[in-house]
């Protein structure tokens, strides 16, 4: 009876084999690893797969910058993208202002609160603090009045300029997204600063 004869195995599929044992046996210590089992690694090592970011902006910088740009994009998409089909400017007032308490409720606020590093300490950058569905009518009356002071610091604006220049007529200062935002932040900001400092008056006279 004659012998089997081995077959030699090409060296492609060897190494073939040996890939997959390799990576057998590091799924099977990845499963079995725990505290007692896993090396121990030094902080330098964790230092190196840290992101390195040379820019780091402060908390409150991103809450600002979280403000400006909601306040500059629906003033894109609102004033700008409506403006166009809707006849009367007050009609763009007044769906501006119902859009941007519906953004500040649903995404602004929200945005702010995912920052919090303790609970409610975004509320000093909030106006309407109280969450549910109280929250969404009260944004909206806040948003018209913000949306007031807006309009009139851009006709402030618009006047001073025409003043000096001797151009009454001429409009200086348009609106657009970039200063529509930080004009909406500044009046947000005043805003908020009143009412925190009327809610600390109370509470030293309580």
């Amino acid at each position: 009876m004659s012998k089997k004869t081995r077959i030699p195995r090409k060296p492609e599929v060897e190494k073939e084999a040996d890939y997959y044992a390799l990576k057998t046996d590091a799924v099977q210590a990845l499963v079995e690893a725990n505290e007692e089992n896993s090396p121990e690694v030094s902080e330098e090592e964790l230092r190196q797969y840290q992101s390195h970011r040379k820019l780091k902006l402060a908390d409150w910088v991103k809450l600002l910058l979280i403000k400006w740009w909601f306040a500059g994009a629906c003033c894109f998409f609102i004033l700008w993208g409506l403006g166009t089909y809707l006849a009367d400017f007050l009609d763009t007032l007044l769906v501006m202002g119902i859009a941007m308490g519906i953004v500040t409720d649903i995404l602004t606020n929200n945005a702010l609160r995912f920052f919090e590093k303790e609970k409610g300490e975004a509320n000093r950058w909030i106006m309407v603090t109280k969450r549910g569905f109280v929250s969404f009518p009260l944004n909206i009356l806040y948003a018209f009045v913000v949306l007031l002071l807006v309009c009139l610091l851009y006709e402030g604006v618009n006047r001073l300029l025409a003043a000096v220049t001797g151009q009454p007529e001429r409009v200086f200062l348009g609106v657009e997204p970039i200063v529509f935002g930080l004009f909406w932040l500044g009046a947000d900001l005043l805003l908020i600063w009143l009412k925190n400092l009327l809610v600390k008056r109370f509470h030293k006279q309580a």
